[in-house]
């Protein structure tokens, strides 16, 4: 329980670093993903990062390696989001066969392994459906069309 609870305590400690970075880092480059997220969803900046930092892992894991650049060229801090990403808690026999194949395969289990990331954070799954149009907004906006369609094609 201290180990989870210590374990809780430095990812937010992480998050609201990554946070700070994160902004100054987009404030320079266009719109704020972390701040559409929030003031659009009503999420918290640790959920928003986490959420975001989920959805762009479950596509590195998905798309192949020049696809995902594309869609990686013009975000801020992609790395730094991957890495504030949950990983999933895998409660449901679903959840486990995706945790078991790397917690975000393209399969069923890897969108349950998306799903539980996001239930880590405090967030319904279904909060994947409410992130995805502005995280492929985003997406569009600051790395081009095509890289907001391949997003798209995996939610």
């Amino acid at each position: 329980m201290a180990q989870k609870l210590h374990r809780n305590l430095i990812r937010s400690l992480a998050a609201l670093l990554l946070m700070f970075s994160f902004h100054a880092t987009a404030q320079a480059q266009g719109p704020d993903l972390i701040q559409m997220l929030t003031s659009q969803l009503g999420v918290s900046g640790e959920q928003a990062t986490g959420g975001a930092g989920a959805m762009f892992k479950y596509a590195k894991n998905n798309l192949d390696a020049d696809d995902f650049a594309t869609i990686a060229n013009g975000v801020p801090g992609m790395d730094e989001l991957i890495a504030m990403a949950p990983e999933p808690e895998n409660s449901s026999a679903l959840g486990k066969a995706g945790g078991a194949l790397g917690g975000f395969d393209k399969s069923a289990g890897g969108l349950a392994g998306l799903a539980s990331s996001f239930e880590s954070l405090g967030l319904d799954a279904g909060m994947v459906s409410k992130f995805a149009p502005i995280v492929s907004d985003y997406v569009g906006s600051v790395s081009g069309e095509q890289a907001a369609g391949l997003l798209q094609g995996l939610f």
